[in-house]
């Protein structure tokens, strides 16, 4: 591509309403462009570069043995009602009505259409096993889109399912596909763990993600400095701690004035916080619940809803509180409360603890479990940077990640809701075994923005860069710089590599700062020695410094690339 020619442009200076550094780079460098709240336009060099990614991934898909197939975008609502999923959306799902009044939706996700699909193969055990999968465009109202191309309405995903008679089968398509993400990710150059997350909306046995690590991601992932635990924090077990058994004291009553938070009665009685008990009061499905955790914990909605077998996990208003005690939420306890308790695991432990007494100003000291009812015990809090372990005793600290590609164990959950079976062996009629599979394209191109970049721009690697090399001609009035520029340019070409000539009737500087922002992994400068086949070869991220004769620098690139 000749930049003299092309829709090429970039800007110097941040971009106010952008709040992420790829989000930043991305649109500076001319790659895209925020056409409203998370919509986006690819730009030239931006698309080519996504195209890449799609390329790369579509190339492990199809190794791995998965056939490519395309879904549609606008679909009925009534398939989403099939499979109980349309409520779960809820707002997330845009939503539209054709001329004769029935109801669409813009494709949040296709797990119904792929069983559908699947449907006219499947009778019995020998149509399978078999992978399908699409590279194609998501929409889904986000509440708050935000980080460029991490988090937005619409955005472009390959998602694949593969399907089997029995777990054991499935087992095998499933590794097939974590085999596949790990070639396309390791080709793309993110550096990334894998870890185990909550199902979701999307439900099945198992959550894999392959997270990106960043400094803006979304995630927190937990690991372990001594083994290869990992996991993101809303699932993460934590080991509940063991208190030093104490003799059970006498409960009190104590005044406990401007105490509006575990805070302030730390401050006011001079203790740890490991001795006072927090209350948190939650809507679950329509019932009001108190949820006791220790004062320095807190609460994970993910694993309280889990614990419940809850649809709808929501702190309470202070209406909802009026209707169980007239008390803040600062002065809330179990004691004396008709409610149902959820206990976290630590609190179970306690002795002689702190906690509300449902009367503002006031606190009991001295609390103790065998004081109350409890209704539910278990893991309901979220783990911390240096707990234990729960795998090996090591410390566990954490990471940001950003979300780049999901795998799940679906087992037989849509094949059940959607009626999707097979004749076995013995002619008895089974549910088909399912697996869900799914990468987001410019999350990786966001991803890896955010982990390669430096104070002058991008640095793409190899595999995904718009282009592997500039030429750039410093005086396009000079006709020998010209010859000798055009001459490489066409070589290059003729050999299958991506090459950009910035032929522009600019200054020197000038082009040198754009290949920077841009992130070309190589640069060729055509100048003042190229009377003589001379020319100074650089590498994007400074490894590289050189002059090269003409006749060696092409062998270099082809060594290189």
């Amino acid at each position: 591509m000749k930049l003299s020619k092309s829709f090429f442009y970039t800007f110097r200076d941040d971009i106010k309403d952008e709040d992420s550094k790829s989000g930043n780079l991305l649109v500076r460098r001319s790659k895209n462009k925020k056409e409203a709240s998370g919509v986006h336009m690819f730009m030239p060099m931006g698309l080519r570069v996504k195209r890449k990614i799609e390329n790369i991934i579509r190339n492990e898909m199809d190794k791995a043995g998965a056939n490519e197939v395309l879904m549609p975008a606008l679909i009925p609502s009534e398939v989403f009602q099939k499979s109980n999923r349309y409520s779960s959306f809820g707002a997330d799902m845009f939503k539209l009505n054709d001329r004769n009044d029935r109801e669409f939706c813009l494709g949040p996700t296709h797990e119904e259409l792929f069983v559908m699909a699947a449907a006219e193969k499947i009778r019995s055990y020998r149509d399978m096993p078999f992978n399908i999968y699409q590279i194609q465009d998501k929409f889904r109202d986000e509440a708050r889109p935000r980080f460029g191309l991490i988090r937005t309405r619409e955005f472009t995903m390959k998602d694949a399912y593969s399907f089997d008679t029995d777990e054991n089968s499935g087992e095998i398509s499933y590794q097939k596909m974590v085999k596949a993400y790990k070639n396309a990710f390791d080709k793309m150059g993110i550096d990334y763990r894998i870890v185990r997350a909550d199902t979701g909306v999307m439900g099945g046995d198992l959550s894999e993600e392959f997270q990106a690590v960043t400094d803006i991601g979304e995630d927190i992932l937990v690991m372990c400095d001594n083994c290869n635990f990992s996991s993101n924090i809303e699932i993460a077990s934590v080991k509940a701690e063991e208190f030093d058994k104490e003799e059970h004291k006498k409960i009190e009553l104590i005044s406990t004035p401007g105490a509006k938070s575990i805070e302030d009665i730390v401050d006011l009685l001079n203790i740890n916080i490991e001795k006072t008990v927090k209350t948190l009061v939650y809507n679950v499905d329509g019932e009001i619940i108190f949820a006791l955790i220790k004062g320095d914990r807190e609460l994970n909605e993910t694993k309280l809803s889990k614990l419940l077998k809850a649809k709808n996990v929501q702190m309470a208003s202070a209406d909802e509180l009026r209707c169980i005690t007239d008390a803040s939420f600062g002065s809330l306890g179990p004691i004396g409360v008709d409610v149902k308790i959820i206990m976290d695991n630590e609190v179970a432990n306690m002795h002689n603890f702190v906690c509300g007494a449902n009367i503002d100003g006031k606190h009991y000291i001295n609390v103790n479990t065998s004081l109350f009812d409890v209704y539910k015990v278990g893991d309901i809090v979220n783990i911390k940077e240096g707990d234990t372990c729960p795998c090996c005793g090591g410390k566990i600290y954490f990471k940001k990640g950003i979300e780049i590609g999901n795998t799940f164990k679906l087992g037989t959950k849509y094949s059940l809701a959607l009626n999707l079976n097979y004749l076995d062996e013995e002619n008895k009629l089974k549910p088909v075994y399912m697996g869900c599979y799914g990468i987001g394209t410019a999350r990786c191109m966001a991803a890896i923005a955010e982990q390669n970049a430096d104070e002058h721009g991008l640095i793409w690697p190899v595999a995904v860069a718009p282009f592997v090399i500039s030429i750039v001609i410093i005086n396009v009035h000079d006709n020998v710089q010209n010859e000798l520029a055009l001459k490489l340019y066409d070589k290059l070409n003729e050999k299958g590599i991506d090459v950009l000539l910035d032929d522009r009737d600019e200054r020197a500087g000038v082009k040198f700062k754009d290949m920077d922002l841009v992130g070309i992994p190589y640069r060729i400068t055509v100048g003042k020695k190229a009377s003589d086949d001379i020319v100074e070869f650089k590498s994007r991220d400074g490894k590289i410094d050189e002059e090269v004769s003409y006749k060696d620098i092409l062998y270099r690139v082809k060594f290189l690339i």
